[in-house]
């Protein structure tokens, strides 16, 4: 490995210049999010069992949002690559393509949440949630095509390094979901109270809305003219969508490994009761609202890093990739402390049933203690995708989350008597190996020379 001496100058530029990209991308994050936040504190507020089942169906959901967001990822690094070779012509017709690939995401994952049956049978859903659970996942399977789609159109933006869209069209989606939430599930204007049925249909509508506006806003702004993608009809084309799916699908992969432990981990308590399962989804609430931050900074990362590979600049990317970890790790300060310092009466602003509290505030604490690992495992994969370095991460993911976290969990709550402690405990360790892992992958294909090749040809077959 070669010397690396930051120059002082070039290190507060990218600092700059990663923070100016990820600020509108972490309020994009913070929005997507507050989606969940908004739909479990409307639950909170109705009873358990809604909450309950809104956990539930949020779960699950959350799969079908890293599959689509998963995929889509191959959208930035690939056109970040060609702005930085200065190949901004063959914008357009890779982004065709990533439509077509989202729209058939889009109408697999639909089919897909409407016939989850199966995983809440085997998981062992409590029996008095599964109604509901399954009502709200037919109501909110409607909107899988347009979440699809707006991950194309962000992931088209946020290449370009337009990052300030994301987060007004997040920030819009959120706004619309608050009135639209608060009527179908209480039952307001006349609507009977429609409870986790409406709370899906709410955040479908919203989903459409937020990806229409979207779509239009790419179609009339001067940003985006010039790259030509709406100059004429594609049919799809398998080779430009076989070398997105070639990045995507690691990408998907990875990300499903991380949620799917936190998907398995929520299933695997919801059949401890019905006030461990509101706990649990409370604490995994707060713990993903903070986790937007670290996101937000690795998709900015993601960026720099593909640019400085399209200018065949090693140097530069050495410098994105860990000022972008070390910004992460700021951040994550700032997270555990207010998780660690007041667990209480964040959980407090959900329910007001003291039994909920007191568990879920101890799930707040544990979620605290594994800040600064989830930090760098996103922000090193973040920096990975960069380098379209996609294959490697997600086996590490795989190891990190399936053969060490979720065993440590089961081990600890079911042989050790921990309960929804004892799977919090394998969270931890499974973040923290996956961040160890993650982070030396980077540092090493950082400091390789092999990687460096023409731009013409680090962009790959798009």
């Amino acid at each position: 490995m070669s010397s690396f001496r930051p120059d002082r100058v070039r290190l507060m530029h990218e600092m700059r210049a990663t923070v100016r990209l990820a600020l509108p991308l972490i309020f994009a994050q913070l929005a997507a999010i507050g989606s969940n936040v908004i739909d479990t504190v409307l639950a909170g507020h109705v009873d358990a069992h809604v909450l309950g089942a809104v956990a539930v169906g949020a779960n699950i959901w959350s799969l079908v949002i890293v599959s689509g967001i998963g995929m889509m990822m191959a959208l930035p690094p690939s056109i970040a690559q060609l702005d930085g070779a200065g190949r901004r012509h063959e914008v357009g017709a890779v982004f065709r393509q990533a439509l077509w690939l989202a729209i058939g995401m889009g109408v697999f994952l639909w089919f897909a949440v409407r016939h989850a049956e199966p995983l809440i049978d085997m998981v062992g859903v409590a029996p008095s949630l599964r109604a509901d659970v399954q009502r709200f996942l037919l109501a909110i399977s409607w909107g899988a095509p347009a979440l699809t789609c707006y991950f194309a159109l962000r992931g088209l933006s946020e290449g370009l390094s337009l990052t300030r869209p994301s987060m007004y069209f997040s920030l819009g989606g959120l706004v619309l979901l608050v009135p639209l939430g608060y009527v179908l599930m209480f039952g307001k204007l006349g609507i009977p109270p429609q409870g986790a049925h409406g709370c899906g249909i709410a955040t479908a509508i919203a989903l459409w809305l937020e990806m229409l506006a979207f779509g239009i806003y790419v179609m009339v702004r001067r940003n985006y003219r010039g790259l030509g993608l709406f100059d004429h009809f594609e049919w799809p084309d398998r080779r430009r969508i076989g070398a997105l799916v070639h990045i995507g699908l690691p990408m998907a992969v990875t990300l499903l490994a991380e949620a799917g432990l936190f998907v398995a981990t929520a299933l695997i308590i919801a059949t401890l009761g019905e006030a461990v399962i509101a706990s649990h989804q409370i604490a995994i609430n707060i713990a993903s609202f903070f986790f937007m931050i670290p996101l937000g900074l690795a998709m900015a990362i993601t960026v720099r890093v593909g640019n400085a590979v399209g200018r065949d600049d090693a140097l530069g990317v050495r410098y994105a990739g860990l000022c972008g970890i070390g910004l992460t790790l700021a951040t994550q300060l700032l997270s555990a402390a207010l998780m660690l310092g007041l667990p209480r009466p964040i959980a407090s602003l959900y329910t007001h049933d003291p039994k909920v509290i007191a568990l879920a505030a101890q799930l707040i604490a544990l979620a605290g203690l594994f800040q600064f690992s989830d930090g760098i495992q996103v922000a090193a994969n973040g920096a990975l995708r960069g380098l379209k370095d996609t294959r490697v991460p997600m086996a590490i993911t795989l190891f990190a989350y399936w053969v060490i976290g979720l065993p440590v969990g089961f081990w600890l709550a079911f042989h050790r008597g921990q309960g929804a402690r004892g799977m919090w405990m394998g969270l931890i360790a499974g973040l923290s190996v996956a961040a160890l892992m993650l982070f030396v992958r980077f540092c090493r294909s950082a400091w390789k020379q092999r990687w460096q090749r023409s731009p013409a040809n680090m962009t790959g077959p798009i």
